[in-house]
């Protein structure tokens, strides 16, 4: 299983990228909070990291339909370490501190069409049955890089300071360069004759949507994905009162982001398998019926122990919805707008997260804590059911 050398590399480069990602977030805002002392400054320094992947995405997608993805990972890559030369002679030399975050949003904005490239090649370099297990392997890379990044950037900021910290992060996307440069199988990552033909600018970038639109199998899921990131969003803030209510004031809200990325570990090493046995409708509708039922217990659970298992199942059920949906995508849609289809489904993803964390504040003060986040598992539970009711979802995602 997923023994194919050249989809190794791809992992590795992607693994080796998303950890000096989280390496550098961690150095950046404690960097700007070094030089500005200003809570507005890491603001505008956050926003300005996560816009450009929610906007650009759809136009990033259609990189991935029209040029060979390898030349475009590569691209992205070789466009990140400049921004990240550009942080450390910041930092070196004592640079206007709005370079900041405009090198944050040019770094983000550079790496808009990896994403796509990636899910876009996985298809060519396995077979039909092996894609959730490799989807699930994907998925496992981005928690294990928020648990270990966030850690190695701290230590380094502690010991040589926020400029080694960039420095590093720019030897992660060279590395990843030549990792995916090490991969013989060229053809994996060529774009399908006739991509190019799509008239208009907008007509081009616009056909992954219509696409998704037609496929209601497809555009269920990435619903259900959409879903869990709201609810997601809605946590990262949530979390800090729950940690306040349990009588570990802030400092026991890492522990429970770590507890939801401990679980989408889990969830990856459910998703193949359970995707592969089981109807694909009952095993995402209990995916996200782990969701609902989760967002509710953790907000008024007076045990420790309890919350942290909730937000484990909040995890491994977001996790999987996510294997779930991305499988479907590779399965259904054509791979001359596959990339340009992810470049609507990941960034509104993302889009969900910052959609959760804008509305829970105002949902707090209207219901209370644990009756905002009930409101939000009723909305999950209501869609699984739906979703289970979807003919289509009767077999399982690949056959035996």
């Amino acid at each position: 299983m997923l023994d194919s050398p050249n989809f190794r590399r791809l992992m590795a480069a992607l693994a080796v990228s998303q950890l000096g990602d989280w390496l550098y977030n961690a150095a950046l805002l404690a960097f700007v909070y070094e030089r500005t002392h200003s809570a507005g400054w890491l603001s505008a320094t956050t926003v300005a990291r996560v816009l450009p992947i929610v906007l650009l995405g759809p136009a990033a997608g259609l990189l991935g339909d029209r040029f060979d993805r390898r030349l475009v990972m590569i691209a992205s890559d070789v466009a990140r370490v400049g921004a990240m030369l550009g942080l450390v002679a910041v930092a070196h030399y004592g640079l206007a501190v709005w370079l900041v975050p405009a090198l944050a949003a040019f770094a983000t904005a550079a790496a808009s069409p990896y994403p796509p490239c990636v899910a876009a090649s996985l298809p060519r370099l396995l077979p039909r049955e092996q894609l959730p297990a490799a989807n699930a392997l994907r998925a496992a890379i981005g928690p294990l890089a928020i648990i270990t990044g966030p850690v190695l950037g701290a230590g380094v900021l502690a010991v040589a300071g926020a400029g080694w910290a960039f420095g590093i992060n720019a030897l992660t996307f060279a590395a990843s360069a030549l990792l995916v440069l090490a991969v013989p199988d060229r053809s994996a990552f060529r774009p399908t004759p006739g991509s190019e033909q799509q008239p208009g600018l907008w007509a081009a970038v616009t056909l992954g949507a219509r696409e998704l639109l037609r496929r209601p199998d497809a555009s269920r899921l990435v619903g259900a994905d959409i879903l869990c990131s709201l609810c997601y969003g809605m946590q990262t803030v949530a979390l800090v009162a729950i940690s306040v209510r349990l009588g570990w004031h802030e400092s026991g809200y890492g522990l429970l982001l770590a507890a939801i990325g401990a679980g989408g570990l889990l969830g990856t090493g459910i998703a193949p398998r359970a995707l592969r046995r089981f109807s694909r409708g009952a095993v995402l509708s209990l995916a996200l019926l782990a969701v609902a039922v989760s967002l509710p217990l953790m907000a008024s659970l007076p045990s420790p122990v309890a919350v942290l298992l909730a937000s484990l199942a909040s995890g491994a059920g977001s996790l999987i919805v996510e294997v779930g949906a991305e499988t479907v995508l590779q399965e259904q849609l054509p791979d001359e707008v596959f990339a340009r289809a992810y470049g609507f489904a990941f960034p509104a993803s993302i889009g969900g997260i910052a959609l959760g964390a804008a509305i829970v504040a105002p949902l707090v003060a209207l219901l209370g804590r644990t009756g905002a986040l009930a409101l939000a598992g009723a909305l999950v539970a209501g869609y699984a059911l739906w979703l289970h009711g979807a003919r289509a979802y009767s077999r399982p995602l690949v056959a035996h």
